[in-house]
């Protein structure tokens, strides 16, 4: 036998025995994966292109050349009767408000809005443990659910800009998220468990104290924006909508608070609105939605309500971007159908369990009818 021919025979064995390796390793990866670590269905991997070299066959350097686009190769789907995808089952949108170190009920405020840090933080991980994973406002309301299979995408609301909720240190002349708030929290169990998720959305009064601490208003926006939280309108001094009779007030308050907004971060635009105390009489509703004040104008894509369930998916055929329900955050005095309510009490079958993949929507044959076909976007309908 020629070199030629022992050369080919050595290459193909040792082809073959990597490839052996490499499907043996895989193997052992997706046998010991859990929720944060679960293949996506239909998702697909880079295979490595190859090496590239300074050289022609005739030793000369050669001309630098593009790296060639990397291809993919589909890996393997999920199992769905395991994970049971439903992606068109309910989301928890969650409504928190203060947060303290430590808290004493009266008869004037019971807590039933309040939480303490140390709750906060064993919340985190109760919510880590059961497959809950955060996703944004944007993606929820634009069908972008991310989140490993198995996972449930839960999405975090903040009313108020409260110091407990966020506020800024100085520590040796930088400014930082005070461990002792809601973000400094989350941003330490997201050192922690990166999967999770650190994302949010503010809803702010930005005529009011917002995140009082060190720097200023600006300061304090600008890092939440840099961090990935949205902001969101909350009206500018905290009115309450049920009492206001006027169209113009309306208007002035939603876009007084898009103004501050926009001079204190150049382009920054809120596109969701979060409803202090409830809504207007019905003739003044539509302004809640869009309007304009002093050539400030606005146009809310979602509602955010004061909460009592959970919202639905993006793509059931009931869902409306205007009447988001939200779960109320457990206070320091549990009531029924806060959020530690339905963590008891709402079933993973009802929920929204992800298949992994973003392309895809998949969800059990029986619950067919209540998709909307029209909310799919493109994505591929799967059914099991």
């Amino acid at each position: 036998m020629d070199e030629w021919s022992v050369y080919k025979m050595e290459t193909i064995f040792k082809t073959k025995f990597l490839m052996a390796v490499s499907i043996i390793a895989i193997s052992f990866s997706l046998f010991f994966s859990g929720c944060s670590r679960s293949p996506k269905l239909g998702d697909a991997t880079k295979s490595p292109g190859p090496e590239a070299t300074n050289q022609n066959k005739g030793g000369e350097p050669s001309p630098a050349s593009p790296e060639p686009t990397p291809t993919k190769e589909p890996v393997p789907t999920i199992d769905v009767q395991s994970v049971k995808p439903n992606e068109v089952g309910k989301i928890m949108v969650v409504m928190f408000h203060n947060f303290v170190e430590a808290f004493t009920p009266t008869k004037y405020d019971d807590g039933q809005y309040t939480t303490t840090f140390s709750e906060f933080e064993k919340l985190l991980q109760e919510l880590y443990d059961k497959d809950y994973r955060l996703i944004s406002m944007t993606d929820y309301l634009n069908n972008n659910i991310d989140v490993p299979a198995g996972c449930i995408p839960m999405i975090f609301t903040f009313d108020d800009g409260t110091p407990g909720q966020f506020n800024l240190v100085n520590e040796s002349g930088t400014l930082k998220a005070n461990k002792k708030s809601a973000v400094g929290i989350m941003e330490e169990f997201y050192e922690k468990h990166p999967d999770f998720g650190l994302e949010g959305t503010f809803y702010v009064n930005l005529g009011n104290g917002t995140f009082e601490g060190e720097g200023t208003l600006e300061q304090r926006l600008k890092y939440l924006v840099d961090k990935g939280f949205e902001i969101g309108n909350h009206t500018y001094n905290h009115i309450n909508l049920r009492d206001t009779t006027s169209a113009a007030e309306i208007q002035k308050q939603i876009s007084l608070n898009q103004k501050t907004v926009s001079e204190l971060i150049p382009g920054y635009k809120m596109t969701t609105f979060s409803l202090p105390y409830g809504l207007p009489s019905k003739e003044l509703q539509s302004y809640v939605k869009k309007g304009s004040y002093e050539g400030v104008e606005y146009d809310n894509l979602a509602i955010m309500e004061v909460g009592w369930d959970p919202a639905l998916s993006p793509v059931n055929k009931d869902f409306n971007s205007l009447s988001i329900h939200r779960v109320r955050s457990s206070g320091i005095n549990p009531v029924d159908c806060d959020l530690a309510w339905w963590l008891r009490n709402l079933s993973r079958g009802e929920q929204y369990v992800s298949d992994g993949n973003p392309e895809t929507i998949t969800i059990p044959e029986g619950k067919l009818e209540s998709v909307d076909q029209d909310r799919l976007q493109g994505k591929e309908l799967i059914t099991y």
